[in-house]
């Protein structure tokens, strides 16, 4: 790994803006890094306040971002910027993340992804979480971006186990590039994709299973944005029960992401004052029988685009709690007053640590 100085890896340069999240592998934050030439937009990911029982795990975890990220000098995303004991601060990337910015039809953006995680392979690098969307980022520019190195391996030499977990980098890069760009796989694109590794195929029996009990039964760690069949199948039944209610203006049902699976978040924008239990008794009451939904926060207006359409892509940001990202969406003045109204008070806050903002 290229070396840090001690200078660089003195945490008071660190100034923190927002906490964005908290778990049991580490805090992370956005702030500002101090250098030699000023201060840089950047996140700051701390891992030596973790239960005890975890601690080994998560500084390992952050070894390995600091070495990927070192190697790679900014090839595939951030910049390391420092790593001292217990914490690393690497650069921030104004983007969202894939399942929000949803590059439909952008065969560029898959083209230039794939260019840039062939650099990544040959610096010596293997992302090895590339098959979660949010580890995907489009940035201001519309390019690709990758982040969350925490799994990454680096290596020089390339070997048999490397050149594996290459291909299955680039196996889920044509995964996502199926789901929104499908007209652009070519035939060796869609060979690669039919072709798991034999390690994967091992992992995904066996492996996994350990993974998700370990992860979200004993120690409630979530690792995916909220998604489920009930958003997708009930969510608009209650949008439309809410629609008879009298005041409702518009709504969204959305998913958000917990221990024990996805759960319901609904947005009820009203003309005139309604409770909670109201809108709540008159959800249930529904003849053919909806779920209550965990969490029912109403507004007196929610981000609309110009054209009247409800904003989904904030409202999903607000309920999964990754209020940080709404920033690299382009709002207008009305939608961006509506937006600062849900934020400051959404009702998912993961970690009680995040009322610091």
């Amino acid at each position: 790994m290229n070396a840090i100085s001690s200078a660089s890896a003195d945490r008071s340069r660190w100034r923190s803006v927002t906490v964005l999240k908290s778990d049991h592998f580490s805090t992370v934050e956005r702030g500002f890094w101090r250098d030699d030439n000023g201060e840089v937009e950047a996140v700051f990911r701390r891992f030596d306040n973790v239960p005890w029982w975890i601690r080994p795990v998560a500084y390992h975890f952050g070894k390995r971002e600091a070495q990927a990220l070192a190697r790679l000098g900014g090839v595939a995303g951030p910049h390391l910027l420092a790593y001292g004991d217990g914490f690393l601060v690497r650069s921030w990337i104004d983007g969202l993340p894939m399942h929000i910015a949803r590059p439909a039809g952008q065969a560029d953006y898959f083209r230039r992804a794939k260019t840039m995680m062939f650099a990544m392979h040959r610096a010596g690098v293997v992302h090895n979480d590339l098959a979660k969307e949010q580890n995907w980022l489009r940035d201001a520019e519309g390019g690709p971006q990758m982040t969350d190195f925490q799994l990454a391996h680096t290596s020089s030499r390339k070997g048999p186990l490397f050149r594996l977990a290459a291909h299955e980098d680039l196996r889920h890069l044509l995964k996502h590039k199926r789901k929104y760009a499908p007209e652009a796989l070519t035939s060796t694109e869609r060979r690669v994709l039919a072709t798991k590794s034999l390690p994967a195929r091992i992992w995904m029996a066996t492996g996994k299973k350990i993974y998700l009990f370990v992860t979200r039964r004993l120690i409630g760690y979530m690792d995916r944005e909220g998604s489920g069949a009930d958003a997708i199948i009930e969510g608009p039944r209650i949008a439309a029960r809410l629609s008879t209610l009298s005041g409702v203006t518009g709504s969204a049902v959305v998913a958000y992401p917990t221990p024990r699976g996805a759960r319901l978040y609904a947005f009820v924008e009203t003309a005139k004052p309604l409770s909670e239990h109201e809108v709540r008794a008159h959800i249930v009451s529904d003849p053919e029988g909806l779920p209550d939904p965990s969490l029912v926060q109403i507004a007196r207006q929610l981000p609309r685009r110009p054209e009247g359409d409800l904003r989904d892509d904030v409202l999903r940001l607000v309920a999964q709690n990754q209020v940080d990202l709404i920033d690299g969406i382009k709002l207008d003045p009305a939608a961006k007053r509506a937006t600062e109204e849900l934020v400051a008070t959404r009702l998912n806050r993961t970690d009680r640590r995040l009322r610091r903002d």
